[in-house]
């Protein structure tokens, strides 16, 4: 139980369904319990009829049945306001911990989401919560209604005949252990068919997203056997679970049967003895079954309970993982966009990949500078460290003159403009995935067909049927790569950046669309930062700094024309692009 006592506090801020769900599970078992009362009396009034034989009054039964059917409705009234509290209490938590859990991925580092697997991540904001959702509402309900149930049923059946009570208790007990060793098993085998649920997960997530690629090698039939293993085990491992449930209701059965049977065979005997009146036997059947669902409950309550602890304890991993990068400052300021790295050294903390050594250089505000180097050299570790995804191993960054960490994180990533090597873009219109680079709601449409000339994409959008609405599918799959790009440049410029990041991302656009973007962007930054990486010369030439990175290290830097003089490995590139 102490990885749900983390659950706490949600019980706390619902505290009035909590406590209203007891009052309501109490007045209806009592309203219930009383039903047996009512049929003892009826039976009475039948046999004492039949023994003395006296003709009926027909209004005695009408009362009995009408008394009935009054509790009988008065306590599915409570019951039906039992649920309407605690299980509408669990749906509460179950949206206030999927925000949480939402919320805490928001807030960690890169290197959290290298770790884990997207199917992993899903299935504990969605799987794992909903199992502890089961804790939070059945579980506690039937917890209630068994405690109830079982000191309301005693004080009838005690105030009847105590021997009767406790042989007719006796099969219970058992049954409770018995169901108790089969949810044990129940648990431990649902733990394994939640994680091949995750492998299944994770193995159609990573084909749905590598679908082209997949098409493009023609390796459809191996990823269809893939599936089918991973659906294999997880049918096999979902059968077993199915044999083990099986036991529960044949357990049950017998245990009921037993005891009615005890029931019928001792009230019978006291009855004749004069003990109990014929009608107790009637009604303690009635109150066996009464009592044999809470009872048996209780096993599966326990079930409940071992599987959302199981749960919370991996939704407690990722709640207590603490972001390493944290924004300690939350004052709003002008940026410049000055930007200096003094012997920066930097090993990604997941895989110990040394990336950049002794990295030191310095831009003034406005400037551009230019990156280039082999596949692998650490360019866009680079960029990684300056968007401060990751912190330095060693040395320091300024910007404007001071360290990178204290300065207010969110507002130095609104000052960045960045478009990424990998572009993403959201299954939605061309409209809202420009939009998205700026925090501005009241943006026009006239400020997004600007930026999206200035990439010089606007052709291509209006293009389209559907122009600026249209949808891009997942990850934007129905443009090019080119396309993509560009409206991840123009992503970038909506947010009027003070520092624009390009990662690479003119690769797919040719040389004539390059020089227009780049015209266009060396307008929209003036008087702004600018850093470029590419493997492209011609989109570096008029940077006022260039750095050429090999194996993590600044071997070159300088402006083009000192690195032509130099005649260098830069030399050598510039050599063959223009050969």
């Amino acid at each position: 139980m102490k990885h749900l006592g983390t659950l706490n506090h949600f019980f706390l801020k619902y505290k009035w369904h909590f406590f209203g769900g007891f009052v309501f599970v109490t007045l209806s078992t009592v309203f219930k319990i009383y039903q047996g009362v009512v049929v003892r009396e009826g039976s009475d009034t039948i046999i004492s009829i039949l023994k003395n034989n006296t003709p009926a009054n027909p209004s005695v039964f009408v009362k009995h049945g009408l008394t009935l059917i009054f509790l009988a409705l008065t306590s599915g009234l409570f019951l039906f306001l039992m649920r309407q509290t605690i299980i509408v209490m669990s749906r509460h938590i179950e949206y206030d911990q999927k925000n949480q859990i939402y919320d805490h991925y928001q807030k960690l580092n890169i290197s959290f989401f290298k770790r884990h697997t997207t199917g992993d991540l899903m299935n504990r904001i969605s799987e794992d919560v909903g199992r502890v959702r089961m804790y939070t509402g059945p579980a506690i309900m039937y917890v209630a209604n068994t405690i109830v149930t079982t000191v309301t049923v005693l004080i009838f059946m005690l105030n009847v005949n105590a021997e009767l009570t406790l042989l007719v208790f006796l099969p219970l007990p058992i049954l409770s252990v018995i169901i108790y060793f089969v949810s044990d098993m129940i648990s431990k085998q649902s733990t394994k068919v939640q994680e091949e649920l995750g492998n299944l997960t994770t193995q159609a997530q990573e084909t749905f997203s590598a679908i082209r690629v997949i098409k493009a090698y023609a390796r459809e039939k191996f990823f269809v056997n893939e599936m089918e293993l991973k659906s294999e085990q997880y049918k096999k491992t979902s059968l077993k679970l199915a044999g083990i449930e099986a036991f529960f209701g044949p357990t049950m059965i017998l245990m009921i049967g037993t005891s009615i049977l005890i029931t019928i065979w001792y009230g019978g005997k006291l009855t004749m003895q004069g003990k109990i009146e014929p009608g107790n036997i009637p009604e303690f059947i009635l109150y066996v079954f009464y009592m044999t669902w809470p009872f048996a409950s209780l096993g599966w309550v326990t079930s409940l309970v071992q599987r959302a602890s199981a749960s919370q304890k991996r939704i407690n991993e990722f709640l207590e993982t603490k972001p390493e990068i944290v924004n300690s400052n939350l004052n709003t300021y002008i940026l410049n966009g000055e930007i200096e790295f003094k012997n920066v050294h930097f090993s990604y903390p997941e895989n110990n990949i040394n990336a950049l050594k002794n990295i030191s250089f310095k831009i003034a505000a406005g400037q551009t500078l230019g990156i280039t180097g082999p596949v692998g050299s650490g360019k866009s570790s680079l960029i990684t460290l300056l968007t401060r995804q990751y912190d330095v191993s060693s040395g320091e960054i300024l910007i404007d003159n001071q360290n990178i960490k204290k300065h207010n994180l969110n507002l130095l990533r609104k000052n960045f403009g960045v478009v990424p090597q990998e572009v993403f873009l959201f299954s939605d219109t061309i409209n809202n995935n420009i939009r998205f680079g700026s925090t501005d709601a009241t943006i026009s449409n006239e400020a997004i067909e600007d930026v999206s000339k200035k990439a010089d994409v606007y052709n291509n959008i209006i293009s389209f049927p559907d122009k600026f609405e249209t949808l891009v599918g997942e990850r934007g799959v129905t443009l090019s790569g080119g396309q993509k790009q560009r409206i991840s440049i123009a992503r970038a410029l909506i947010g009027k950046p003070q520092v624009l990041i390009f990662d690479d991302c003119l690769s797919a656009v040719d040389t004539e669309t390059e020089e227009i973007i780049l015209g266009n962007l060396n307008r929209e930054m003036k008087n702004k930062t600018s850093v470029i990486i590419s493997h492209r010369i011609s989109s570096l030439k008029s940077a006022d700094l260039i750095l050429y990175l090999e194996n993590g290290e600044i071997t070159e830097q300088g402006t083009h024309t000192e690195l032509l003089n130099l005649k260098g490995k830069y030399f050598k590139l510039y050599g063959l692009q223009n050969n």
